[in-house]
Protein backbone atom coordinates (compact mmCIF):
# COMPACT_ATOMS: atom_id res chain seq x y z
CA UNK A 1 0.00 0.00 0.00
CA UNK A 2 1.49 3.53 -1.03
CA UNK A 3 1.36 6.03 1.63
CA UNK A 4 -0.47 9.00 -0.08
CA UNK A 5 -0.39 11.43 3.06
CA UNK A 6 3.62 11.43 2.24
CA UNK A 7 2.95 12.12 -1.76
CA UNK A 8 -0.08 14.81 -0.27
CA UNK A 9 0.89 18.33 -0.01
CA UNK A 10 -2.26 18.92 1.75
CA UNK A 11 -2.09 15.81 4.55
CA UNK A 12 2.06 15.92 4.21
CA UNK A 13 1.64 17.38 7.87
CA UNK A 14 -1.44 15.79 9.70
CA UNK A 15 -4.13 18.01 10.86
CA UNK A 16 -4.15 19.11 14.56
CA UNK A 17 -6.49 17.36 17.27
CA UNK A 18 -9.75 18.63 17.23
CA UNK A 19 -8.91 20.32 20.75
CA UNK A 20 -5.89 21.83 19.16
CA UNK A 21 -7.99 23.13 16.10
CA UNK A 22 -10.60 24.22 18.18
CA UNK A 23 -8.46 26.04 20.57
CA UNK A 24 -6.55 27.56 17.13
CA UNK A 25 -10.00 29.04 15.69
CA UNK A 26 -11.56 30.02 18.98
CA UNK A 27 -8.26 32.46 19.35
CA UNK A 28 -8.09 33.45 15.63
CA UNK A 29 -11.34 34.62 16.46
CA UNK A 30 -10.22 36.66 19.23
CA UNK A 31 -7.94 38.60 16.96
CA UNK A 32 -9.73 39.01 13.69
CA UNK A 33 -13.13 40.64 12.39
CA UNK A 34 -14.67 40.47 9.06
CA UNK A 35 -15.97 42.57 6.80
CA UNK A 36 -19.44 42.04 6.75
CA UNK A 37 -19.47 41.65 10.54
CA UNK A 38 -18.10 45.19 11.05
CA UNK A 39 -20.40 46.45 8.37
CA UNK A 40 -23.53 44.97 9.98
CA UNK A 41 -22.43 46.32 13.94
CA UNK A 42 -21.70 49.64 12.19
CA UNK A 43 -24.89 49.91 9.99
CA UNK A 44 -27.14 48.42 13.20
CA UNK A 45 -26.95 51.81 14.62
CA UNK A 46 -26.24 52.97 18.23
CA UNK A 47 -22.69 52.51 19.79
CA UNK A 48 -21.27 49.15 18.32
CA UNK A 49 -18.95 48.94 20.74
CA UNK A 50 -16.11 48.87 18.79
CA UNK A 51 -13.70 51.73 17.29
CA UNK A 52 -12.76 51.26 13.71
CA UNK A 53 -8.93 52.74 13.30
CA UNK A 54 -7.53 53.47 9.45
CA UNK A 55 -3.74 52.72 9.73
CA UNK A 56 -2.74 54.22 5.93
CA UNK A 57 -1.39 57.69 5.11
CA UNK A 58 -3.35 60.19 4.67
CA UNK A 59 -3.53 59.99 0.50
CA UNK A 60 -4.54 56.50 1.11
CA UNK A 61 -7.20 58.11 3.60
CA UNK A 62 -8.25 60.47 1.28
CA UNK A 63 -8.54 58.04 -1.45
CA UNK A 64 -11.62 55.93 0.63
CA UNK A 65 -11.65 54.45 4.20
CA UNK A 66 -14.41 53.31 6.14
CA UNK A 67 -17.25 55.79 7.07
CA UNK A 68 -16.93 56.47 10.97
CA UNK A 69 -13.15 55.33 10.90
CA UNK A 70 -10.35 56.88 13.04
CA UNK A 71 -7.34 57.72 11.07
CA UNK A 72 -4.19 57.23 12.97
CA UNK A 73 -1.56 56.07 10.82
CA UNK A 74 0.62 53.56 12.46
CA UNK A 75 3.88 55.68 12.49
CA UNK A 76 1.50 57.79 14.64
CA UNK A 77 -0.04 55.26 17.09
CA UNK A 78 2.42 55.59 20.13
CA UNK A 79 2.23 59.41 20.25
CA UNK A 80 -1.68 59.84 18.90
CA UNK A 81 -3.41 56.91 20.43
CA UNK A 82 -4.29 58.18 24.00
CA UNK A 83 -5.55 61.52 22.23
CA UNK A 84 -7.94 59.13 19.96
CA UNK A 85 -8.35 56.69 21.60
CA UNK A 86 -10.50 55.47 24.27
CA UNK A 87 -8.79 52.85 25.89
CA UNK A 88 -11.86 50.91 27.18
CA UNK A 89 -13.06 50.51 24.00
CA UNK A 90 -11.59 48.13 21.88
CA UNK A 91 -10.15 48.21 18.61
CA UNK A 92 -10.64 47.21 15.11
CA UNK A 93 -7.27 47.99 12.83
CA UNK A 94 -7.54 47.68 8.82
CA UNK A 95 -5.29 48.82 6.69
CA UNK A 96 -5.39 48.10 2.24
CA UNK A 97 -6.31 44.22 2.39
CA UNK A 98 -5.02 40.84 2.61
CA UNK A 99 -1.86 41.48 1.07
CA UNK A 100 -0.77 44.05 3.35
CA UNK A 101 0.34 43.84 7.10
CA UNK A 102 -0.18 46.94 7.92
CA UNK A 103 -3.24 46.49 10.19
CA UNK A 104 -1.03 44.06 12.02
CA UNK A 105 1.53 46.15 12.67
CA UNK A 106 -1.18 48.76 13.87
CA UNK A 107 -2.88 46.05 16.14
CA UNK A 108 0.99 44.95 17.59
CA UNK A 109 1.22 48.80 18.08
CA UNK A 110 -2.05 49.49 19.88
CA UNK A 111 -1.88 46.10 22.07
CA UNK A 112 1.47 47.02 23.49
CA UNK A 113 -0.29 49.82 24.54
CA UNK A 114 -2.71 48.46 26.54
CA UNK A 115 -5.46 48.53 23.68
CA UNK A 116 -7.78 45.51 22.92
CA UNK A 117 -7.55 44.99 19.48
CA UNK A 118 -8.87 42.99 16.54
CA UNK A 119 -7.46 42.84 13.01
CA UNK A 120 -10.43 43.62 10.08
CA UNK A 121 -9.49 40.42 7.57
CA UNK A 122 -9.72 41.83 4.13
CA UNK A 123 -8.83 45.59 5.25
CA UNK A 124 -10.29 48.60 2.40
CA UNK A 125 -10.11 46.02 -0.24
CA UNK A 126 -12.57 43.55 1.18
CA UNK A 127 -14.80 46.28 2.38
CA UNK A 128 -15.12 47.89 -0.89
CA UNK A 129 -15.53 44.78 -2.81
CA UNK A 130 -18.06 43.50 -1.25
CA UNK A 131 -19.62 46.87 -1.78
CA UNK A 132 -20.38 48.76 1.26
CA UNK A 133 -20.12 52.01 1.30
CA UNK A 134 -17.05 54.20 2.20
CA UNK A 135 -15.87 57.92 2.01
CA UNK A 136 -13.25 60.13 0.23
CA UNK A 137 -11.74 63.30 0.07
CA UNK A 138 -14.70 63.68 -2.79
CA UNK A 139 -17.57 62.59 -0.59
CA UNK A 140 -19.51 59.09 -0.17
CA UNK A 141 -18.68 56.50 -2.47
CA UNK A 142 -19.80 52.98 -3.16
CA UNK A 143 -19.08 49.98 -5.35
CA UNK A 144 -20.86 47.11 -7.06
CA UNK A 145 -20.29 44.07 -4.89
CA UNK A 146 -18.01 41.48 -6.25
CA UNK A 147 -19.43 38.61 -6.77
CA UNK A 148 -16.31 36.80 -6.15
CA UNK A 149 -16.10 38.19 -2.45
CA UNK A 150 -19.87 38.75 -1.65
CA UNK A 151 -22.52 36.85 -2.35
CA UNK A 152 -25.03 38.38 -4.84
CA UNK A 153 -28.24 37.69 -2.90
CA UNK A 154 -28.54 37.56 0.75
CA UNK A 155 -25.94 36.58 3.47
CA UNK A 156 -23.32 34.10 2.71
CA UNK A 157 -24.06 31.60 5.45
CA UNK A 158 -21.13 31.56 7.15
Amino acid sequence: MINTASENPVLRVAPAAPAAAAAYFRASLAFHADVSDVAAALAAGGDPGFVVVDSRSTESWDQGHIPGAVHLPTALIPEQAAQLLDPDVPVVTYCWGPGCNGATRAALALAELGYQVKELLGGFEYWAREGFPYETWQGPARRDADPLTAPVAGTCGC
